[in-house]
Order: structure tokens, then sequence, then C-alpha cells
């Protein structure tokens, strides 16, 4: 299901990028248009021009496009749900500590 494997990819990218969302461009095209081909480069390419112009983080709004594009409605939830997800669980795991 699309739907499941979108969230496990943004959840990925989600956790191991570091820099911000403008460093999780490069897993998100690699992973979307390059491994699974969900989606074209040149529709990868519109969806990064939308995203820097809404409000908002670009990864997550990157993220939010790409779902909808790939899966609809459920898919966009899929996929924000994945890329906010570990940076929710870790702040989360830290403010237990503190």
């Amino acid at each position: 299901m699309k739907i499941i494997s979108l969230f496990f990819i943004f959840f990925k990218i989600g956790s191991f990028s570091i820099g911000g969302g403008y460093a999780m461009l490069s897993f998100i095209q690699r992973e979307i248009v390059e491994v699974n081909k969900y989606i074209k480069i040149n529709e990868f390419s519109d969806i990064l021009a939308i995203s820097e112009m809404t409000p908002g983080p670009i990864a997550i709004n990157s993220a939010t496009f790409v779902g909808y594009k790939v899966a609809g409605i459920l898919g966009s939830f899929s996929a924000t749900l994945g890329i906010v997800l570990p940076s929710f669980l870790l702040i989360v795991l830290i403010t237990k500590f503190l």
C-alpha cells in the first residue's frame, strides 16, 4: 500500500536527516523520484516550488504535497505524520528526562 509506504519513507527521512528541511529535500527526491518512482522529476520540482511559496517548513510542505500527489488526502496525512513524528517523539523523550 502506498499510504503505509509513504509513512515509512518520510519517517526514515525525518529520523535520519540532520540539517533541517533543505537538507531533507535531496533524500526526499532520491526516495520518491529515483527509488520508488512515485512521481517524475519535473513534478517534484513543481512541488518544491509550491512548497517554498507556501508558509511553513519546506520539509513538511513537501511531504504534504508529495503525499497528496501520490495517494490523495490519506497519503498527504501519512507523509506529513511520517516526517513530523520522529522530531515529536524525540522532544517528548527529552522532556521526560529534564
